[in-house]
């Protein structure tokens, strides 16, 4: 039994009349060329789904072969499937995290080892045991928002060991640096999402990349079907150059709110984690924040369900400029701070 509610997520800090600071989802719907594309797949449900297409624009997006792609019914499918494929090895996960991969190291019967960071939650690989056998770490790192470079990720690699990274919200990075999806790397699986960049949680899509063997392996185990037709051809679609343009210029975006969200939150006096990438930042704040926040119209995300916080920490979901600065204000008057 977890100590931690390793089942909690944003969404459940949503509410009515609330204004979303809590989910990291960067478009509140996707775009209309994205929702053309899935309105014209309709005719084709009474088939079953076929993931080919989206296979072959994932290997080409990424330079690698199709037998290093498996497609997934999000990246919780994806933690699913390692977990279950290999719930003998010596699990590590390293925190503060998404707590999904450990969630289902747990459900598959593993009782996965923690490694705890400390601020500034950079990944030290000295801090892994030697013997750890599947190590899982994230890469912006929610909810800590830290980038590690492709090197550190890398010296986590040995002889009979696989490194998982959560590369989900790499996407929402300009440029997309540190990413080892590239790289057909032996004993490394990296794991993407499309949710947080184009707004479709709720048609579950993301993917894994990895050495074939490891992807025959999962894909034995993966449910008939797992992937809907719409998912897939959302994939295809936001494979397509025209698509990877827009989410460049998504995340540069997101860079300029995040950094007014930055300046604002420490203009409050307030320590912001790290050097955030990510489009979220983790903030340490003074006890009965986030409830006080929540009473005045704002949901954000509480930290305390994540291994190695507390209740003093919530994570702050990146907005547009108007939104920011309406949280802002409302944040000094919780705080005691305004003018």
């Amino acid at each position: 039994m977890s100590d931690y509610d390793l089942h909690h997520h944003g969404d459940r800090e949503v509410g009515e009349g609330l204004i979303d600071l809590a989910v990291n989802v960067r478009l509140p719907e996707p775009p209309e060329w994205l929702r053309r594309e899935l309105a014209g797949a309709l005719t084709e449900l009474a088939a079953y789904p076929d993931p080919t297409a989206a296979v072959e624009a994932l290997a080409a997006r990424h330079r690698r072969s199709t037998a290093e792609v498996l497609v997934t019914a999000g990246a919780a499918e994806a933690f699913t499937l390692l977990a279950t494929a290999f719930r003998d090895r010596d699990a590590v996960v390293v925190h503060p995290q998404f707590t999904e991969p450990e969630a289902a190291l747990r459900a598959a019967g593993n009782q996965p080892r923690r490694v705890i960071l400390e601020p500034d939650y950079a990944l030290d690989p000295g801090l892994i045991p030697e013997d750890a056998e599947l190590v899982f770490v994230g890469n912006p790192t929610n909810p800590t928002s830290v980038l590690n470079p492709a090197s550190t990720l890398e010296a986590l690699r040995k002889p009979g060991r696989i490194v998982v990274v959560d590369e989900a919200f790499l996407d929402a990075v300009p440029g997309e640096p540190e990413s080892l999806a590239g790289k057909a790397l032996s004993g490394v699986v990296v794991i993407r999402s499309l949710t947080k960049t184009w707004g479709i949680a709720g048609l579950r899509a993301g993917y894994l990349l990895a050495e074939a063997e490891i992807v025959r392996r999962l894909h034995a185990i993966q449910p008939p079907w797992s992937v809907s037709t719409l998912a897939a051809r959302a994939v295809v679609a936001c494979c397509r150059p025209a698509a990877l343009d827009e989410a460049d210029k998504i995340a540069v975006s997101a860079e300029r709110d995040r950094e007014r969200l930055v300046a604002g939150l420490r203009d409050l006096g307030l320590a912001v984690a790290g050097s955030p990438r990510a489009p979220f930042v983790l903030v340490k704040t003074p006890r009965g924040t986030r409830e006080k926040l929540r009473e005045a119209g704002y949901a954000v995300r509480r930290g305390d369900t994540f291994p190695g916080l507390t209740d003093q920490h919530v994570r702050i979901a990146v907005r547009d400029e108007a939104t920011t600065t309406g949280f802002l204000r409302t944040l000094a008057r919780v705080l005691g701070r305004s003018d």
